[in-house]
């Protein structure tokens, strides 16, 4: 390569490294796709900022089209590179492309290892992270607070208390403090697995919280009924300077939604524009809720239909309910149709659509559903129940050092 090449490529893998850690990964994108146009041969450093770029900007077809380029470079071997494209599709959730290239290398740090771990328990597989974990310790990685987090995380998706406090029980053996990561991560798996009584235990201990540790416990309160005490401690919040973000609204307006308090649901939503965070589709269904649970259905449906978003089943399925409830006829009419619209073949749908008709004493137009459903060959789903058999269980050792 000439010098002046090899000058021009190391300053275009300068900043293109540059970019992709200050969080501009599109210009970093822009930058490498110029690079190529004005003839530049990449390198091996150049593609782990690209990847992770591609991570960071869903950019789907590029990271396939830079794994393409890394194996014709022949730089798909390479410690580095091979890392990235498994970081890269890891970020994608593309999570058995990333899985084959880690099993495919031939070293593997620990960063990698846990890498894989994390996104394995985010991307909600956490069967598949506590398995991964036990090949972790096979592999004789060391456990650190990146581990713990994600081990965290599979347990409270999982619903395991007990081995949650393994974790925990080996965290308070590993670390000296408590690290803020660390600490919401062992709020979240308590109130994940409904021990409030230990999240608010850990969290009143945590030499530090922010709005993330606030949030676990206020949204753990609210999406479990207990209303007052989640508004208690969104008010506390307030008081203690700590900014809420989208979450942490989300589960104000859960406890509200629980407990009746439609006004104080309003309060809520408005006080999110007021502070400048947009609702999202699932703050609207909070609210939807809130009025259909207070018997404010036609007010629900109105939301629900000035709304800026399309309706997702949950939300209609939710108000659905609640006209039964309520016994609003027409509302119900309106909501079933969108719902059949968007899931013909759903049987319940039309199933609380006939119930609807016969508590109002309208059996003919029941029937009349029934037949329908016959007609289109929508069957009622059987129901069933489900026993857990075997349970698989998480071993820490302490391994102490040589």
């Amino acid at each position: 390569m000439p010098p002046a090449t090899a000058t021009t490529l190391a300053s275009c893998n300068a900043l293109l490294a540059s970019l992709a850690r200050s969080g501009r990964p599109a210009q970093a994108l822009r930058e490498f796709r110029d690079m190529l146009a004005r003839g530049v041969p990449p390198d091996h450093f150049t593609l782990p900022p690209v990847l992770r770029s591609c991570a960071l900007t869903g950019a789907a077809g590029l990271a396939a089209s830079s794994h393409a380029l890394a194996v014709k470079l022949g730089a798909h071997d390479n410690l580095f590179v091979a890392s990235a494209l498994v970081l890269c599709y890891a970020g994608l959730s593309n999570l058995a492309d990333a899985r084959r290239l880690f099993d495919g290398m031939r070293e593997r740090d620990a960063v990698l290892w846990t890498s894989m771990l994390s996104a394995y328990a985010q991307r909600g597989e956490p069967d598949a992270a506590l398995r991964f974990f036990g090949g972790m310790v096979a592999a004789g990685m060391e456990l650190d607070a990146v581990v713990m987090v994600s081990l965290l995380l599979a347990c409270g998706q999982l619903g395991w208390r007990r081995h949650g406090r393994s974790v925990h029980a080996a965290c308070v053996r590993r670390f000296l403090g408590m690290p803020l990561s660390l600490g919401n991560a062992l709020v979240d798996m308590y109130v994940k697995c409904g021990d409030f009584a230990f999240a608010e235990r850990v969290f009143a201990g945590m030499p530090k919280r922010d709005v993330i540790s606030w949030t676990a416990l206020i949204l753990g309160h609210g999406l479990n009924g207990r209303s007052d005490v989640a508004l208690g401690l969104f008010d506390r919040m307030a008081n203690e300077g700590v900014q809420p973000n989208s979450v942490t609204f989300l589960g104000a307006l859960s406890a509200c939604a629980h407990s009746g308090m439609v006004d104080k649901a309003y309060a809520i939503f408005e006080g999110m524009k007021r502070r400048g965070i947009e609702p999202e589709l699932k703050h609207y269904s909070c609210m939807a809720d809130t009025l259909g649970r207070a018997g404010r259905v036609v007010e629900a449906v109105k939301l629900i239909e000035e709304m800026p978003f399309e309706p997702d089943e949950a939300m209609l399925g939710g108000v659905l309910a609640a006209c039964r409830v309520h016994g609003e006829m027409e509302a119900a009419e309106r909501v079933s149709k969108r719902l059949m619209d968007m899931c013909p073949g759903k049987s319940g749908y039309y199933m609380s659509l006939a119930n609807i008709y016969s508590d109002a004493g309208r059996y003919s137009d029941a029937e009349r559903i029934r037949g329908f459903m016959k007609e289109v060959k929508v069957n009622k789903l059987p129901g069933y129940s489900s026993v857990e058999l075997d349970v698989e269980y998480v071993c820490l050792a302490d391994r102490k050092s040589d």
